[in-house]
């Protein structure tokens, strides 16, 4: 098994052989490691003052990895030794990626913070995984990665055979090396929908662990988290519970009800009660500021009589993964008309906002540091003063009914804080009285009698006639 991570000289990685720092690999040397079945071999096949590539070769031993085991599941008598296990991606590969390239997965570096931090131009390859290319740019595009899935023939010399069941893999985008390993760690073996060790409750753990920050927001993280765990349902529901508690995941690809699923996600009940409260305001334009990967603008596109609708966020990995969620390359001239992707703070004013309708704050000032929450209040309710604002937050205390939690009791490991209802109405009003708005609190999700709703819901109308902020 083979595979190559190709970093390209950039303003984040002027010298490309610093690769070898946030891999914790020498480029000089070519070490070997031992693993479950066989042996890794790192190296460096391109250092150049303009690229540099690492490979990890997987060296299987088929004997070690039958040896104990029976057989008797086997379709056909030699069908431990005849098999693609020594040459085709699978949950070998990411169990060996997890040995050598433990540090970098968990994205340390000392001394290199900044680097560690920094989206880096990189190319992965992996010349044959199982599967087909549309299921590999399913899983693979919307973590923001341009996806190359070729065919392999069967056998070169029998065009008549056809294509083999595997793929050559590429994948080109611009990602933190931490968060590209990631994804191919958790998606190899979802891939293969065949691990070659036991699937236990610790792959739960395992499973939140290398994909937390992007597996709920995942298109299919139902498909992926079902494959990883080996198709154990009971293991499912546990991983499926903790990653509807991130609670980060676009509600547009939220799990159909059926008797299989989870209860209907929250996300899906705010994202409707937030549509729902722009369409009863009937406005020509709307902002989603804080966007993300853009969940919520393919609703907002469809609301009648909206003839702009803006996206703004402060990451341009998360406009890029919008865009190819919203297929922008595909729209007609009017309809991308009515589109804007802006990369924007909330902190600083932007005149590209002005004379906006609505504006939506869908889960974002909790990410917010408390600290910077009075200047983003400023500059939204003060300076781009649109006529409505629907804003969004947890209730903390409805965090009881969470049995998994992150951050001392947060929502969300990126959290900085969460209100109580007295909380959130103390501060809506507040702004309301400071900025000239009239606001209305409306529960979202369930409103239990003693700890209120998961979500709080605040509606903000401009009053006739008011000024700027007194």
């Amino acid at each position: 098994m083979l595979l190559t991570i190709s970093a390209e000289r950039s303003p984040a990685l002027p010298t490309p052989a610093d690769l070898g720092y946030l891999l914790h690999k020498h480029p000089d040397r070519v070490q070997p490691f031992p693993v479950y079945g066989g042996t890794a071999h790192v190296f460096y096949p391109e250092v150049s003052a303009d690229r540099c590539t690492a490979a990890l070769v997987l060296e299987v031993d088929p004997v070690a990895l039958v040896r104990g085991r029976s057989g008797s599941r086997d379709g056909f008598a030699l069908g431990h030794y005849v098999n693609d296990r020594p040459y085709v991606a699978s949950s070998l590969l990411s169990v060996a990626m997890g040995k050598v390239f433990r540090s970098a997965l968990n994205g340390r570096c000392a001394g290199h913070d900044a680097l560690l931090e920094s989206d880096l131009q990189l190319t992965l390859a992996v010349p044959a995984v199982p599967g087909d290319p549309d299921l590999l740019r399913r899983l693979f595009s919307p973590l923001g990665w341009d996806v190359t899935a070729a065919d392999i023939e069967l056998d070169a010399t029998r065009p008549e055979w056809g294509a083999a069941p595997l793929v050559s893999l590429t994948l080109s985008g611009s990602h933190r090396l931490a968060s590209a390993l990631s994804h191919l760690y958790v998606l190899l073996p979802v891939l293969d929908d065949a691990k070659h060790y036991w699937v236990g409750d610790d792959e739960v753990d395992k499973l939140i662990r290398a994909g937390g920050d992007w597996l709920a927001t995942h298109p299919d993280r139902d498909l992926i988290t079902h494959r990883y765990l080996a198709h154990q349902r009971g293991l499912r529901d546990a991983a499926m519970a903790r990653l509807i508690d991130l609670d980060d995941r676009p509600a547009d690809d939220a799990l159909e009800d059926d008797d299989t699923a989870p209860s209907r996600p929250l996300v899906r009940i705010r994202h409707d009660a937030v549509i729902d409260a722009v369409r009863a305001l009937q406005p020509g334009s709307v902002a989603d500021l804080g966007c993300g990967s853009g969940a919520l603008l393919g609703s907002l596109l469809e609301i009648q009589g909206m003839t702009r609708v803006v996206g703004t966020d402060v990451s341009d990995t998360s406009l890029r993964k919008a865009a190819k969620r919203l297929h922008v390359e595909h729209m007609t001239e009017r309809q991308s008309e009515r589109l804007s992707l802006l990369l924007s703070s909330l902190q600083y004013e932007d005149d590209r906002l002005t004379g906006i309708d609505v504006a939506i704050l869908m889960e974002v000032i909790e990410h917010i540091d408390p600290a910077r929450v009075p200047a983003v209040t400023a500059n939204v309710f003060g300076s781009m003063r649109p006529g409505h604002i629907v804003l969004t937050t947890p209730n903390i205390e409805h965090n009881v009914r969470y049995p998994h939690l992150f951050d001392g009791g947060l929502r969300h490991a990126d959290h900085r804080f969460e209100w109580t209802r007295d909380e959130f109405a103390r501060w809506t009003r507040q702004v309301g009285d400071t900025y000239g708005y009239d606001v209305r609190l409306a529960p979202v999700g369930d409103d239990d009698d003693d700890i209120g709703p998961p979500t709080q819901m605040a509606i903000f109308s401009r009053r006739t006639g008011s000024g700027e902020a007194s």
